[in-house]
């Protein structure tokens, strides 16, 4: 078993067992270290043995789209014109609420397959449809962080909402989930592109009178993206003054990407400790551009993983974390991230980015016993890797270059059994 340690990526470092053992109480870890002795200090402790892989903490996904799932996969558009031709057609589906239940479910699942325990989800338009989604993890015991997607304009019409609808919408949505079954509530309207000054408004005024909620958006993805907002907000600095102007840029917010900053907007989201989240199979995918990691880290910018389906094309934080890795090579000024420094942006980070750092990401006791179990499937190169990796290292590093879905074993939430290959486990 191995986490990572240290106060961020690039101080991270590797803790690991070859024969370690958890004691499990109340769903959290109690007790961690070499398997002898914690069973000495439990022995009347039942033992569940896992051999022939890896056990890590679950990964946390800081970016990813609930109604997007179907989506996965369609090639050949940029950022604007996926979303006309393919995203937003796809998510005014969602409108039923049937069929927003069984995607809820799907997503859930799929999440859990890939060994993420935690997760910043981006909502769904529609009221319902967003209720079914905190029903649905609720049941699952899922600790989901989302919000209902707010738009008003440059959308389908069927998505667009007004500002007093969207005050309304949320106000009953956090009322009714946040903070309850482990579910927590972000305020999210779409991206700048999208929501007028009223309803950028009411995400401000929401956010203020509870200050214990959340916040995620979208942030300098694509080019024309950027110009487009530059256009429709005139007297803005830059797209980052945008949010800023109606107090949205603070340390409980998460905006997705941020692959074109400016200076100054750097400089704004390391002042006000917000997070961005890191996308880079959904950047490679839409040709949106490489993440300058460097300059977050000079200019002291918190960063964590995000998966972005469906521009994300799976749902495997290992994947993620490999074209983190390749992004960061294809740069000229690309930062060198070896396997510790893929597992805290896969773990840690995301635990933070949620303001979850006490609670999850790691197998110190303590901690939420949010576990994934991968082991190689049988034949396989991870299998052929793994036998001969003479660290935990290069152990981890197969698991980032070669472990997917169908490598995901076992994951367990809160010390439960969410997922076991072959089998989702929800009660």
């Amino acid at each position: 078993m191995l986490h990572a340690v240290g106060e961020g990526p690039l101080a991270a470092r590797l803790e690991a067992l070859d024969d370690g053992g958890l004691y499990l109480e109340g769903g959290r870890i109690a007790d961690a270290g070499p398997f002898a002795e914690v069973r000495a200090r439990h022995p009347e402790a039942p033992v569940r043995r896992l051999e022939g892989g890896l056990l890590l903490p679950g990964f946390v996904d800081a970016h990813v789209h609930y109604p997007q799932t179907g989506v996965i996969g369609a090639l050949g558009l940029d950022l604007l014109d996926w979303l006309e031709r393919v995203t937003l057609p796809a998510e005014a589906r969602f409108a039923d609420v049937a069929h927003a239940r069984r995607e809820a479910r799907t997503f859930l699942q799929a999440l859990v397959r890939s060994g993420t325990t935690r997760a910043l989800v981006f909502g769904s338009h529609f009221a319902p449809a967003q209720a079914a989604l905190f029903e649905e993890a609720a049941a699952l015991g899922f600790p989901l962080t989302s919000g209902l997607a707010t738009g008003d304009r440059n959308l389908r019409a069927e998505l667009h909402t007004t500002p007093e609808r969207a005050y309304e919408e949320n106000r009953a949505l956090i009322e009714r989930f946040h903070g309850k079954n482990g579910l927590r509530y972000a305020v999210t309207p779409r991206f700048a592109l999208a929501a007028g000054e009223a309803l950028l408004e009411v995400s401000g005024a929401l956010l203020r009178e509870r200050p214990d909620l959340h916040f995620q958006t979208h942030l300098n993805e694509n080019p024309r993206e950027i110009a487009a907002v530059a256009r429709l907000f005139p007297a803005a600095r830059d797209y980052l003054d945008v949010y800023d102007r109606f107090g949205l840029v603070g340390p409980r917010a998460v905006f997705a990407h941020d692959v074109h900053p400016n200076p100054r907007e750097l400089e704004r989201l390391a002042a006000a400790a917000a997070w961005v989240a890191h996308c880079p199979s959904s950047n490679a995918f839409l040709g949106s551009g490489l993440f300058p990691m460097r300059a977050h880290l000079e200019a002291g910018v918190r960063f964590a993983l995000g998966s972005d389906v469906g521009a994300g094309t799976r749902f495997s934080l290992l994947g993620e974390a490999m074209d983190a890795y390749k992004t960061q090579r294809l740069r000229e000024d690309g930062v060198h991230l070896p396997a510790a420094a893929l597992l805290w942006l896969a773990t840690r980070a995301g635990v933070a980015a949620l303001g979850q750092a006490d609670e999850a990401g790691g197998l110190e006791a303590g901690m939420s016993a949010d576990l994934v179990w991968l082991r190689p499937p049988p034949g396989s190169t991870f299998e052929a890797v793994l036998a001969h990796a003479e660290s935990a290292e290069h152990a981890l590093g197969a698991a980032f270059a070669l472990a997917r879905e169908d490598a995901v074993a076992a994951v367990w939430i809160r010390g439960r059994l969410v997922f076991a290959r072959g089998m989702l486990q929800a009660k």
